[in-house]
C-alpha cells in the first residue's frame, strides 16, 4: 500500500460517524454493564476461558451490544460474519454455516455470527439456525430491544443464553464524551466543551453512547468560533433529525415509562396522550399491548378482574382488525386501566413467596395433600386424612394447605381497593374460621 492509498483509508475512517470512530475494540476501553463484563462476571470469564456460548444481548440501543460481540470475536480469534435479520435470508444463513464448517476442518477456527434485531429472525430462518447452534458448528450472538421472550421461538432461545444490557448512566458516559474530545479517534482535542453542555446531552441521550457521541458530534458543528460547545450549540444540535424521536432509542423506553405511570396514576388523558405518541412514532403496537397485559395484573389485580380480560382482548381485537382501526381498542383499553382501582397485590403476593422459597428452600408436600394415584402409593399414606371441602357446609373445611414450617404464613395481602376489598372480607372469614377451629 501506497502513501496515497494510507493517506485515502486514514480519511475515510475520519469521515465515519464519531460513534463508530470511537467504537470499543477491547474489554478495557468498553464503558458500562460491568454486570456482565466487570471481574469475575460471566461475560468476562467467558472471553478470557475462551469459551463463549451462543447468547442474545437484549437491551436498549446504544449500550454495547454490536461492540461486545465485535469484541468477543477478537479476543477469541474467531471469525466474525455480521447479518441484520431483516435483510438476511435461509439461503444466505445457509452460506455462513457451510463457511463456518470449512473454517473449522480446515483451520480449526471458530466462526461467530453476530445477528443484528434477532427477533425479527421469522420460524425458517430461526430453524435454519437451530441445529447449528446445538452442534456448536459456530456461535450465534443476536441483538435485540424487543423480550426475546416473545420474539425468539422456544427451542432456539433454550439453546441460547440472555444477557440483559442497561441503559449507560450519567458517570459512565461523562468520561466517554470526554475521551471522545480527546482522542486521535474522535475529535482529537481541536473542540473542548463546557461540562453543563456536556451533561445536557447526557441528560437526552437516554443511556444510549452511540445516540450521546453522535450529540456531541453534531454540537461540536455548530459550536462557537473558538471551536468550544455550549449549552447553545447543544440545544441547536438537538434540533437536527439526528436526534428526533427514535422507536428504538431514547423515547420508547421514556415514553412507555410515561404511560405506564398516567395509568398506575389513574390519569386517562395523559395515558392516552403517551400511547398516541408511540404509536404515531411508529412504535409496534404489540409492544404495547403487551403492556398494558402486564399493568393489567401488576397494577391492577383482583382490585378489577375485569382488567386483564380487556387487556388481552385489546390484543385479540388488534390481531384482528390492524391499523389504523386497532387504535380503537388500544384507546379503549388504556382508558379503562387507568380509571380502574388500583393493587399490586399480585406483585407483592409472589415477591413475598419467592423470598420464602429463596429461605426455606423446596419443603416437602405434607402428605394429606400428597397425590395417590396407586395401591403402594395409598399404603404409604399418601392422601391420607385429606377433607374434600364440596361434602362440607359453605363447601369449607378447616385444613392445613401450607408446608408444616409455613403454617400461619399469610402471603396474600388483599387491598382495600374495589373488588379485592370484598375479596379482603372473605379471606378475613374465612381465616377467623380458621382461627376459631
Amino acid at each position: 500500500m501506497d502513501l496515497f492509498e494510507l493517506g485515502a483509508e486514514k480519511d475515510a475512517v475520519m469521515r465515519e460517524p464519531l460513534a463508530e470512530r470511537m467504537r470499543p475494540k477491547t474489554l478495557e476501553e468498553f464503558v458500562g454493564q460491568e454486570h456482565l463484563t466487570g471481574k469475575d462476571r460471566f461475560l468476562r470469564r467467558a472471553i478470557e476461558t475462551d469459551r463463549i456460548p451462543s447468547m442474545i444481548f437484549w437491551g436498549p440501543p446504544g449500550t454495547g451490544k454490536t461492540t461486545l460481540a465485535r469484541i468477543i470475536a477478537q479476543s477469541t480469534g474467531s471469525s466474525f460474519t455480521a447479518i441484520s435479520a431483516v435483510m438476511a435470508g435461509v439461503k444466505e444463513l445457509r452460506e455462513i454455516v457451510s463457511q463456518a464448517e470449512d473454517r473449522w476442518k480446515m483451520n480449526r477456527k471458530q466462526s461467530l455470527l453476530f445477528v443484528d434485531e434477532i427477533h425479527r429472525f421469522n420460524k425458517s430462518q430461526q430453524d435454519a439456525l437451530l441445529p447449528h447452534v446445538e452442534k456448536g458448528t459456530l456461535v450465534l450472538v443476536g441483538a435485540t430491544t424487543e423480550n426475546p421472550s416473545f420474539e425468539v421461538n422456544a427451542a432456539l432461545l433454550s439453546r441460547m443464553r440472555v444477557l440483559t444490557l442497561r441503559g449507560l448512566e450519567e458517570e459512565e458516559l461523562l468520561p466517554l464524551l470526554k475521551r471522545a474530545l480527546v482522542d486521535p479517534r474522535g475529535l482529537g482535542g481541536q473542540t473542548s466543551a463546557d461540562e453543563d453542555a456536556l451533561l445536557l446531552i447526557i441528560q437526552n441521550s437516554g443511556g444510549d453512547a452511540r445516540r450521546a457521541l453522535t450529540a456531541l458530534e453534531v454540537s461540536a458543528q455548530h459550536g462557537s468560533s473558538d471551536q468550544r460547545i455550549t449549552r447553545g450549540s447543544v440545544e441547536e444540535a438537538m434540533q437536527q433529525k439526528t436526534l428526533l424521536y427514535d422507536k428504538g432509542g431514547e423515547e420508547h423506553y421514556n415514553v412507555v415509562s410515561a404511560l405506564i405511570k398516567s395509568m398506575r396514576g389513574s390519569d386517562p388523558d395523559a395515558a392516552v396522550y403517551w400511547m398516541a405518541r408511540m404509536l404515531e412514532a411508529g412504535e409496534d403496537p404489540r409492544f404495547i399491548l403487551r403492556r398494558l397485559v402486564i399493568f393489567a395484573s401488576e397494577d391492577i389485580g383482583n382490585a378489577d378482574p375485569q382488567a386483564l380480560g380487556v387487556a388481552v382482548n385489546a390484543l385479540h381485537a388488534f390481531e384482528l382488525i390492524g391499523l389504523p382501526e386497532g387504535t380503537l381498542p388500544l384507546t379503549q383499553a388504556v382508558t379503562y386501566l387507568a380509571m380502574a382501582p388500583k393493587s399490586n397485590s399480585a406483585l407483592t403476593t409472589y415477591a413475598a413467596v419467592k423470598a420464602s422459597l429463596e429461605q426455606t428452600g423446596a419443603l416437602p408436600t405434607p402428605m394429606h395433600l400428597r397425590n395417590a394415584p396407586t395401591r403402594l402409593m395409598t399404603s404409604l399414606g399418601y392422601g391420607k386424612g385429606y377433607q374434600y371441602p364440596h361434602d362440607f357446609e359453605g363447601h369449607y373445611v378447616h385444613e392445613e394447605y401450607l408446608p408444616d414450617d409455613l403454617r400461619g404464613m399469610r402471603f396474600y395481602q388483599p387491598s382495600q381497593s374495589g373488588f379485592e376489598a370484598e375479596l379482603a372480607q372473605r379471606l378475613e372469614a374465612v381465616r377467623a374460621k380458621k382461627s376459631s377451629s
